[in-house]
């Protein structure tokens, strides 16, 4: 006989779909036996492989249109869920066997925050008491992939930048970030820059510039390396992407950079993220010493 088995229909972006994590592992602690399938996105969905919980994961491809919800229907037809939890709101729910169904629509959220909105999908289900932080499961591979990057900065205190974002509103120019390492470079032993290829250039001028050893690896890791990078870093600083929600869901400090966006709702989730918001919403406009002064605060004084 086998044990229950629930469907997970989670986000796109990185930054999105880290921030449903907290949903799959509150479903695991609902229900301990049930194996949990994941419908995600292909830039994302390398944050839940390694999941002792989760079964099969199902790409939706949006680039397909209807030839790709058919490939999805197809593979996730054959099982009759006992819970089917959609964070995205579509109709893929309605299309597929279950006994029970969960929309983002019918929820009433804890809070303003998206991990919060995301929890209240499912509060209609018993839970334990706790609280829920989001998470990004690593294996071994990704932790040796990363000691081998970073060898040679071992035992250094290590800051982490992400200078990128997924569009220009959201970006500190680069000479921001070489300005706040000449007011903070004291506090840290070598600098690590992250982000993927699009990213290459801002990072490589910051790379060219900085005070202290650098390591560019912008553009040159994988989803998960990069996490298990983050994992080592003493502080984490950059605009609000994704990068930022891996940081927090590894455990190290974060301070975003905030023009356009909402941070009551998408700042990096748990008590060890910070954020600052330029008033204005330009973020060309943020000051260095009002980011130093709190990553001053960050890093004790």
């Amino acid at each position: 006989m086998t044990g229950p088995r629930f469907l997970l229909i989670t986000l796109s972006n990185i930054g999105d779909a880290v921030m449903t994590t907290p949903v799959l592992q509150a479903l695991h602690a609902h229900d301990p036996a049930a194996v949990i399938d994941i419908v995600g996105d292909r830039r994302s969905s390398s944050i839940f492989a390694a999941c002792e919980y989760v079964g099969r994961i199902v790409h939706k491809e949006k680039r397909l249109a209807l030839r790709g919800l058919g490939a999805l229907l197809g593979e996730l037809r054959g099982t009759r869920y006992d819970l089917i939890v959609d964070l995205r709101t579509d109709f893929v729910p309605l299309l597929l066997r279950a006994r029970r169904r969960l929309y983002r629509w019918s929820g009433r959220a804890l809070g303003p925050h998206a991990v919060q909105r995301h929890l209240g999908v499912i509060r209609a289900l018993p839970l334990p008491a706790g609280e829920w932080n989001t998470m990004v499961w690593l294996g071994a591979a990704q932790r040796q992939t990363a000691r081998g990057l970073l060898h040679g900065f071992d035992g250094r205190r290590l800051l982490a930048l992400g200078p990128g974002a997924n569009s220009a509103p959201k970006i500190w120019p680069a000479q921001r970030f070489i300005d706040l390492l000449g007011k903070a470079g004291d506090r840290f032993d070598a600098i690590v820059l992250l982000g993927n290829g699009a990213d290459a250039a801002c990072a490589g001028s910051i790379a060219a510039s900085a005070p202290l050893p650098c390591l560019d690896l912008a553009g040159k890791t994988g989803l998960l390396e990069a996490a298990a990078i983050l994992a080592e870093a003493r502080v984490f600083i950059g605009n609000d992407s994704g990068l930022g929600h891996l940081a927090a869901a590894v455990g190290t400090p974060t301070l975003t950079l905030f023009g356009v966006g909402d941070p009551h709702r998408y700042h990096p989730w748990g008590s060890r993220a910070r954020w600052i918001v330029e008033p204005a919403r330009d973020i060309a406009r943020l000051p260095v010493d009002a980011v130093a002064a709190v990553l001053a605060d960050m890093t004790g004084g």
